[in-house]
């Protein structure tokens, strides 16, 4: 038997695309750990056979009576959207269910880390660092600022610094600072401060 015959190396990447395509959906709203060749093709299979079974009444419309032959945009809008549509929606619309309020009392959240958790909202905040030498640094998070995640060690980096009386309070900003980048090493806990 050999794979790499036109039919079989087809019927193959039918059953791949549409599972891959929903795991690195799934990966780019969940940060997690790069997973292996062998592992990926596997799960990549079964998630392209739930997606078939969920539309098996659609391929089984599109491929009887001829339909492919008397309909062929609606044949070949089906296929993209079984293929490649579809596939894209699943991870969205899984992601949305297991994080929304109702559900989160039946199941873990999909986001691992807190430090992802917060800072995958993307909402800004005045932030002061805690850092391990007893020093605190203050600063605004915003669109420019940005903060690593899962399976990166958690840095972050802050657009503005901003000077911090004793009390903690932003006083001003740092003249000429373009920002600060901040390792985990170095941070014992970060405060955040909506706008």
């Amino acid at each position: 038997m050999d794979i790499w015959q036109i039919d079989k190396l087809a019927l193959f990447l039918i059953f791949f695309i549409p599972g891959f395509i929903s795991m690195k959906i799934y990966t780019l709203l969940v940060p997690s750990e790069p997973k292996e060749y062998m592992k990926i093709i596997f799960e990549a299979l079964g998630y392209s056979s739930l997606n078939f079974a969920a539309f098996s009444w659609l391929i089984i419309i599109i491929h009887t009576n001829g339909f492919h032959v008397d309909h062929k945009i609606i044949y070949y809008l089906s296929l993209c959207l079984i293929l490649f549509v579809v596939p894209i929606v699943w991870p969205v619309l899984f992601y949305k269910l297991l994080s929304s309020e109702r559900l989160s009392k039946y199941f873990l959240h999909p986001i691992q880390k807190p430090w992802d958790y917060v800072f995958g909202k993307r909402e800004p905040y005045w932030i002061i660092i805690h850092l391990k030498d007893n020093r605190r640094i203050g600063g605004k998070f915003d669109s420019k600022s940005f903060a690593s995640s899962y399976p990166s060690a958690e840095k972050i980096y802050l657009e503005e610094v901003w000077k911090l009386d004793l009390d903690g309070n932003f006083v001003e900003p740092i003249k000429r600072s373009s920002g600060i980048i901040i390792s985990n090493n170095d941070i014992l806990a970060v405060e955040l401060f909506s706008n």
